[in-house]
Formats: structure tokens, sequence, C-alpha cells
């Protein structure tokens, strides 16, 4: 058997689950090598340990089933939407998963933050009594340690993404807006090897706008003395990268000394938590290593979140770097280091490193400059 199905089998086995139901996203193409779409016609892989996978789709969706490698039974339905009920019910039947009401049903485990409603309907009549499950975390597990392919891939995608913003700042021009240096960052990641699914719409926020971690980038144009907030990524085959650098926009002397006073914690925090990073460490501890330094510089009440993810065919994804997570620290695990200080009205600072779990420590796969830049405006 395929290995990661194999996987899938301990980690079923090990949630006391009979089987799991698996719609298109991160987790169906690390398990299958293929990528369905997400869409209005419903596409579902059942697992029983032991068994062939069974996959529900589209005949539409047949050629896309035929790059999976290993053997998968499919029972595809026509455009009819009445058709999709027998597909499903035919698919549970040669699975066992039936369960007649009144018996005991089987156990299912889902991913509630991605099967959707319309997914579930037809799984729910197809099975029955079926007990379904949160299997999210074990969903989680599967992928959160990385193979050395998939690493090499991330690492692919920091580079991907540092050298498109090295090429972005020598175009930014004075009267340039936040939306105009979002698209001409995004033309950079296209044309230094991105795949056009970025794993997000860059981030690109100045002054007070800056305040805001998931800012949406408007019509500001940039200005002196800003504080310039840049959180982007590229996708390679698959992967993702996921940076953050902030900048001062025009002569560091213009930026209000308090925002440069949190710039300063937010590197030192920065620091802390990627020396802290080792096998062995809790998530909860590597986020007390940023958070330590920037409650002791005062800004602790303006850092709004937590200091980091996993990254891999997500943006984000486990391992979760917060306060109230106690999961380990093991070697495989790619993750990002992100912490930020956010005054509002007056400006925010976040640097962002991804970052890889080794044998003997943590290695850093970025490399862009953590000392604030400052981006001189052109007129031309």
């Amino acid at each position: 058997m395929n290995l990661r199905l194999e996987k899938l089998s301990e980690v079923i086995e090990k949630a006391g689950l009979d089987a799991v139901v698996i719609n298109p996203g991160a987790t169906l193409s690390w398990l299958t090598g293929a990528n369905f779409h997400l869409m209005e016609r419903p596409v579902v892989m059942f697992f029983v340990p032991g068994r062939d996978p069974v996959l529900v789709l589209p005949t539409l969706d047949m050629l896309t089933a035929q790059q999976i490698s290993y053997h998968v039974d499919i029972f595809p339905y026509a455009e009819d939407p009445s058709t999709w009920e027998e597909a499903f019910r035919s698919a549970a039947q040669s699975l066992g998963l039936d369960a007649v009401a009144g018996t005991s049903g089987k156990r299912l485990g889902l991913d509630p933050r991605a099967l959707r409603l319309l997914d579930f309907k037809y799984i729910q009549q197809a099975t029955h009594a079926a007990d379904f499950s949160d299997a999210s975390e074990a969903f989680g597990s599967l992928r959160v340690r990385k193979e050395e392919a998939e690493v090499e891939k991330i690492r692919r995608a920091v580079q991907i993404a540092e050298a498109a913003l090295k090429a972005t700042i020598p175009l930014i021009k004075i009267g340039m807006s936040e939306r105009e240096l979002a698209t001409t960052l995004t033309i950079q990641l296209l044309q230094q090897g991105s795949a056009p699914d970025l794993p997000f719409a860059p981030i690109v926020s100045s002054g007070p706008n800056s305040a805001n971690p998931h800012a949406t980038p408007s019509d500001r144009q940039l200005q002196p003395g800003d504080l310039l907030v840049v959180d982007w990524g590229a996708r390679y085959e698959g992967y993702i990268s996921d940076l953050t650098r902030t900048f001062a926009v025009g002569s560091l002397g213009d930026v209000d000394p308090e925002l440069v006073r949190a710039y300063n914690f937010v590197k030192h925090a920065n620091t802390a938590a990627r020396a802290a990073a080792m096998p062995g460490v809790t998530t909860s501890e590597l986020d007390n290593a940023a958070r330590a330094v920037i409650e002791r510089s005062g800004f602790g009440a303006f850092f709004t979140h937590r200091t980091g993810h996993g990254i891999g065919l997500e943006a984000h994804e486990a391992p979760y770097l917060r306060a109230d997570n106690l999961q380990v620290m093991l070697p495989g695990m790619t993750f990002t280091i992100e912490p930020g200080i956010y005054l509002p009205g007056r400006g925010g600072v976040r640097i962002e490193d991804n970052m890889l779990m080794i044998e003997n420590g943590a290695e850093c796969l970025s490399d862009l400059e953590r000392e604030m830049v400052t981006i001189q405006l052109s007129s031309s």
C-alpha cells in the first residue's frame, strides 16, 4: 500500500475511527497527488483501513482521478443532481458503511473546517446511522512532519518570495498606493516562479493601516514617516512560503520614535523565538519566548495574535504556536515565527520568518534583513 495511505490507516486506528471522509483540499491532494476542485459538484473520498479508497466524483473529473498512483474504486455520477445520492449510497455500501438506522453505525471522521454541508448531506444519507467525529487533529498529524521532498519545495517557495520582494523594492515610486504595490509584488512573484494560485493575496499596509494585522491593500499612497508592512508568499509545486517584513518609508528620522522602539522589540522577540526553537519544546514555550520580550517592553497588550503557525500545502496548518497549545515540536515541522506590535491609529510592526525543525535545533529558511530597512521614494 502507498506509504501515505499506511500513515492514514495508523491515524484512523489511533483515533478509534472506522473510516474517514475527505473532500478537496490539502489533505486529499497530499494523499492522492491529484488536485480536485472544490466546486458545486461534490467530490469525496471514503477510506477504511485495509481497503482500497473509494472516490465519489463527477464524470468530468475522471481524468484527474487517473493521476492517482494507486488503485481507487471510483463511483462517478452524471451532471443530473438526482443521480448523486445513488453514487454516494453505492460507495458507502461497497465499504460496509451503510448501517441501517436502528443498528450500530460506524464512526466516521471528518474535518468540520473543510467539509461543506453540501458534501455532508450526501455522506449522511449514504451512511444512515454513522457517528460523525471531528478528525481535524488526526488529519493535521498526517502532514505536520514534512518529508524531505516537501521541505525542498517549501525552501524553493521561500527563495521565490524573497527574490520577488527584492525585485519589487526598487520599483516603489512617489505616489504609489498600497494596492499598486501589492499588484507589483504579485507580478514579481509570478515572474520569479511562483504558481499563479498564490497562498494568499499579499498584505501591503502603510501608516495607520499597518496597525491592522490583516489589512487589505487600499488606495492610500505611501508617505515619508510611514511604517510599511508587507506580508507575502509564493507557491511552488503546491507548497507555500509566508513571510513578513516591515520597512520605514523615507528616512528613519521621519518615523515616530515609539514605532521605532516597537520595531526593535519585535525584532528581539523574533530572534528569541527562533533561538528557542528546538525539538522537544512545546508550541506554548515558543509563543512565550516571543511574547515575554514584548511583555517586558510594555507593548504586551498590542501583540494580539499567536507567534506562528505551520506551513506546507496550506498557509495556516498545524502546529499552531499559541499560549494554550502544548503540542511538542518535532523534526520535520515547518512553521512561521511572526511576532508583532500594533498601535491603533499609528502603525504596526511584524517580522515573520519560515522555519524548519531539525534534529538539533531549527533552521531558518528565510534570510532577508531584519534590521529596519528604509525605502526612499523615487519619482521615476
